[in-house]
């Protein structure tokens, strides 16, 4: 079996809620044996993503098992600045964020006199972690370029050489180097969801992202980790009495849920389902994926030996309201080794 294993870094400065937040996400955590590829180190929490169109198959199935989407997220060693020159637990915090696939930065976006800050404004805070993310790469790509990191025998090709000057004067101007110099590894390069923690018992200051099109969202991370007790009517009951918020243009409201799935489409993620008596399950993939590709994600078998899939839209199932309907108005369709997979098909793979 193969599968697609994606971990979101969790960083902040100290006394932000990075770890409140954490224990929150991991409340939502799942069943390890479903998921071979995950660790069980306790600074990793293993969580499902929310995803309406899993509960409806489910109940369609009447499927003895459901098994969610899932992504890791890693409380990473906080940060204080000068971690780029090893203060703090730098070079440990530098190490593991190296190992993610995408931040999510916690900004306090609270002012509460009891508790500690390290900048000013939520803005402060964004450009001391930046910051210290853009040093940490200059020293990198510096390196690479006097060919102190390569090994014997061995120079950056030319077009890379090209690559990292291009990246070294972006860093040298204080900023991000951003997604198109993925190929390079830098930790800036890496996508960032702006988490805000606000709080419903303090004055929240106005905040925004760096830039316009930067992903991001509101929590409360204390009321989070308390509701991360309850389920269902209940939870939100609690919400509504402790945050006084109507849903927001963010979303419900559920700032953890709202992380979960803005981590999930920064990636650049969609999920696929299989259903049936047995097993109703969402599995993850990268947007673009073809139907071998994807089946690779159930056994490589569905891969190498792939012949054709069966999909249905999960809308066009639920209208339907069964697969004899579905089959009789030619909504179950026949693809083969190039169709692209599309987020919420239900798939066949036929081998």
């Amino acid at each position: 079996m193969s599968s697609t294993k994606l971990t979101i870094g969790i960083v902040g400065l100290p006394n932000v809620g990075k770890s409140t937040l954490f224990n929150a996400l991991t409340k939502k955590g799942v069943p390890m044996e479903n998921y071979p590829f995950c660790t069980i180190d306790p600074s990793v929490g293993v969580v499902a993503v929310p995803d309406e169109r899993l509960e409806k198959l489910n109940e369609f199935s009447r499927s003895k098992k459901k098994i969610p989407a899932v992504i890791e997220f890693v409380d990473i060693a906080g940060l204080v600045k000068g971690a780029s020159e090893g203060e703090g637990l730098g070079n440990k915090f530098l190490s593991h964020i190296r190992e993610v696939d995408a931040i999510a930065e916690v900004v306090r976006v609270f002012d509460d006199p009891d508790i500690i800050k390290t900048g000013n404004t939520p803005e402060d805070d964004i450009a001391i972690v930046n910051l210290e993310l853009v040093l940490a790469d200059l020293e990198n790509v510096t390196k690479r370029l006097s060919g102190r990191t390569a090994k014997k025998g061995e120079m950056e090709q030319p077009r890379e050489r090209e690559r990292l000057e291009e990246a070294k004067k972006i860093l040298e101007e204080g900023k991000l180097v951003g997604l198109e110099y993925k190929d390079l590894q830098l930790l800036t390069a890496k996508p960032i969801l702006y988490v805000f923690n606000r709080n419903a018992g303090a004055s929240n200051l106005a905040a925004r992202p760096p830039n316009e099109k930067d992903a991001f969202v509101c929590v409360n991370s204390r009321i989070e980790q308390e509701l991360s007790e309850f389920e269902g009517d209940e939870k939100e009951t609690f919400r509504r009495e402790m945050m006084g918020d109507p849903p927001t243009s963010l979303g419900t409201n559920d700032g953890i849920n709202d992380l979960i799935r803005e981590s999930y489409k920064m990636l650049g993620l969609i999920s696929y389902f299989t259903t049936g008596e047995d097993e109703t399950r969402a599995w993850t993939i990268k947007r673009g994926s073809t139907a071998p590709e994807a089946g690779a994600i159930i056994h490589t078998d569905f891969r190498d030996k792939f012949i054709r899939a069966e999909v249905v839209s999960y809308d066009y199932l639920m209208k339907a309201g069964s697969y004899a309907k579905a089959r009789e108005l030619g909504l179950v369709r026949t693809e083969g080794k190039e169709y692209i997979v599309q987020d919420g098909d239900i798939i066949e793979f036929k081998i």
